[in-house]
């Protein structure tokens, strides 16, 4: 045992090395000022901008919640999710993309989303920044822990040791490379990732296939589980204190649901949330020209296809093949670990599963960037201290790193060990807060600063409001609180907008450059 888990910490050794060799060598260059830093100079090629936006949108997401939803309780509500990001994914990419890139620069050259909102409207008091700003750090807190959990469930699994430990160390891993080579490294790491999450994915789902018995006899596995696989249905586990009963190794199930109309769309609402994610929306931003968007935007929609449908499928034939192992929903997002473990040897396991890593590391590392980003250049430079020297805000970024890494490490060991279930929190409030006002901000001349206000406040406030109060009366309450949220934020944006004094004609001015731009 001790030298299986010594080949696999070889090969998982070695994809970690490669990582912190790209962070020393991007090192010197990054750390030149707060732009290089922070969007590279916007020097990001087609496969670096849709890569690294598809990685670090999915996290560990991808390799442990979406299958372990999957194989806990079949089709229903990971397909629904998956195809809802999928059209989610593609959307932005057509709408939104070329759109904010020459806006971005257009607007006296916004380097954060915070700030973009700020010029946009011409904000001199840095109220909308200051707003943006926070809103970010607080979800994208969430976010971090989220991703810090994978780290923990991986490492303990592999070795067998304390899961707070393992989400320390990954988490300094992490911060390691981040914090020396910049957004340029993250970009950089994140192509390979996204690569090495591709791959991973499908060695895996082949491998799980022709074990599981190939077709016939993953259908019969599943046949004796009720609504598993009916994409307008759910499987119901029979659990006992949140844990699914095992009777002579066969899982026990209810008669199972119907996933309504209702139901799906509410999980579709996923996608909406991509109009909102700052870690995708600024890899629009740091495209070198966007003549390249529409390669980028194949790149990526390929992409996600390819490892969305590969994720779902993982959870899917793996309960197939390990019927009775995983018993509760955090437990089945280990699927993809023990799948991965099984069928290769353990050097090579430990490449695969080094997946995982990728994943978790890719969306890891945004998200401390962004807040960085948040703390030092908008709320630092922009408010606080607006002298303030590049070097003096490049130390306060990294102050600010380490800050945010060990708030996501106390949200990782605090208990809620459901990957999918801290990431739809987290993205259901940065989709409402920020994915209205980007609409707004890009196609609607007449969107006003206090609409941009007004619908940001609401479309956070909602996510809270509804997930912890309204969702709880059940029936056509119970929807996930994404859906509500934007939908409410787009009226306000809208009604407030109509109701207070149109935008100056300079800010007219740059909304119609921005309409025709190239750059």
């Amino acid at each position: 045992m001790a030298e299986t888990n010594g080949q696999m910490l070889i090969g998982i050794g070695l994809y970690l090395v490669v990582m912190i060799v790209i962070g020393l060598w991007y090192a010197r260059r990054s750390n030149a000022n707060p732009e290089e830093y922070f969007l590279a100079r916007r020097g990001f090629g087609p496969w670096i901008a849709a890569l690294s936006a598809e990685a670090s949108d999915m996290s560990g997401w991808l390799l442990m919640g979406l299958p372990g939803v999957a194989y806990f309780t079949g089709y229903g509500e990971a397909f629904w999710t998956a195809l809802g990001l999928f059209i989610g994914t593609w959307v932005n990419w057509a709408l939104v993309a070329k759109r904010l890139r020459s806006y971005s620069q257009i607007a006296d050259n916004a380097i954060t989303l915070p700030e973009f909102f700020s010029k946009r409207f011409h904000d001199k008091k840095r109220i909308l920044l200051t707003i943006a700003a926070i809103i970010s750090m607080v979800f994208f807190s969430i976010y971090v822990g989220a991703q810090f959990i994978t780290f923990g469930k991986l490492f303990s699994y592999v070795f067998n040791t304390n899961f707070v430990a393992m989400v320390i160390l990954g988490a300094s891993l992490v911060m390691l490379y981040t914090l020396l080579g910049g957004f340029m490294a993250v970009g950089m790491t994140d192509l390979i990732q996204g690569l090495l999450m591709v791959g991973a994915l499908l060695l895996v789902l082949i491998f799980a296939f022709f074990h599981a018995g190939g077709a016939a006899g993953i259908a019969e596995s599943l046949a004796a589980f009720p609504r598993f696989t009916d994409f307008f249905g759910i499987a119901t586990p029979i659990t006992e204190n949140g844990v699914q009963q095992v009777v002579n190794g066969v899982p026990q199930f209810g008669s199972g649901a119907t996933y309504g109309f209702l139901t799906i769309i509410s999980t579709m609402a996923w996608g909406l949330g991509y109009f909102g994610m700052p870690q995708v929306l600024v890899r629009f931003m740091a495209i070198k020209k966007t003549s390249m968007v529409r390669t980028s935007r194949n790149i990526a929609v390929v992409w996600c296809f390819i490892a969305q449908t590969a994720a779902v499928l993982i959870g899917i034939i793996g309960r197939a093949y390990l019927p009775g192992l995983l018993t509760s929903a955090g437990a089945a997002e280990n699927i993809f670990l023990h799948l991965g473990t099984r069928f290769f040897p353990p050097l090579i396991a430990g490449i695969v599963i080094s997946g995982i890593l990728a994943a978790s590391m890719s969306s890891s590392d945004s998200y401390m960037l962004i807040v960085a980003s948040s703390l030092a250049n908008d709320i630092f430079r922009d408010v606080l201290k607006k002298d303030a020297s590049e070097i003096l805000v490049m130390w306060v970024a990294r102050i600010s790193m380490l800050a945010v890494t060990v708030f996501g490490v106390i949200i990782a060991v605090s208990g809620n060990d459901s990957i999918f279930r801290v990431v739809s929190y987290a993205w259901a409030g940065l989709g409402a807060a920020f994915g209205p006002l980007v609409i707004f901000c890009l196609f609607w001349k007449r969107t006003t600063f206090s609409g941009a206000i007004a619908g940001m406040l609401t479309g956070g406030a909602m996510v809270i409001i509804w997930k912890n109060g309204i969702s709880k009366l059940g029936g056509a309450f119970a929807v996930y609180e994404l859906l509500p949220a934007f939908i409410l934020s787009c009226l306000v944006i809208w009604i407030v907008s109509l109701a207070t004094p149109k935008p100056s004609v300079e800010i007219e001015k740059e909304f119609e450059a921005a309409k025709t731009a190239e750059f």
